[in-house]
């Protein structure tokens, strides 16, 4: 679901995030992920402009998790999958980016329904042109530029996963 389709449960924002800050928080929720692999049962939505930071951010949260080599946004294959370990567990990471899909149909027709559903970490960059097709989201996270290097991150918790894992975040400063 969109994030208007949903009750916002909470929100937080984060102001002046260099590259290191943002890699920071990317951490922080990894560590927490970590501790729980049950917690990696999350759909994220990344939020803003081309250049706001989402694949930046997804990059610091996979690095944390343990992804080797190189990690390519989407935007081709539209879906990157990735397998970590969280504990003894094994954990599949969907990468979507949605931004070539120029109908939500499109993202029914690329057969991406079924494994965005299936177990595991899912991060959509470009969630709003799949629209009600999605599904629903735990948490969205808005991606802002402050100035040249420094973003603005809010996040918005839809869900009581989507607020725990923003208890988490705020709590681990």
């Amino acid at each position: 679901m969109l994030d208007d389709d949903h009750p916002l449960l909470a929100q937080h924002s984060w102001h002046h995030l260099d590259e290191q800050a943002l890699a920071a928080l990317a951490q922080r929720l990894a560590a927490w992920l970590r501790a729980d692999p049950s917690r990696a049962n999350l759909r994220l939505t990344l939020h803003g402009e081309l250049g706001a930071g989402k694949t930046t951010w997804t990059r610091h949260l996979l690095r944390a998790l343990g992804v080797q080599g190189r990690i390519q946004s989407p935007t081709f294959a539209l879906v990157e999958p990735y397998e970590v370990t969280l504990g003894a567990t094994p954990v599949t990471v969907m990468h979507a980016d949605l931004y070539r899909l120029s109908d939500p149909r499109e993202w029914l027709d690329a057969g991406l329904a079924e494994p965005m559903d299936a177990p595991g970490l899912k991060l959509i960059e470009w969630p709003e042109r799949a629209g009600r097709l999605l599904g629903t989201v735990d948490a969205a996270l808005h991606l802002q530029h402050d100035d040249e290097h420094h973003r603005h991150l809010t996040w918005h918790a839809y869900t009581a996963a989507g607020f725990a894992a923003l208890q988490a975040l705020q709590s681990s400063r």
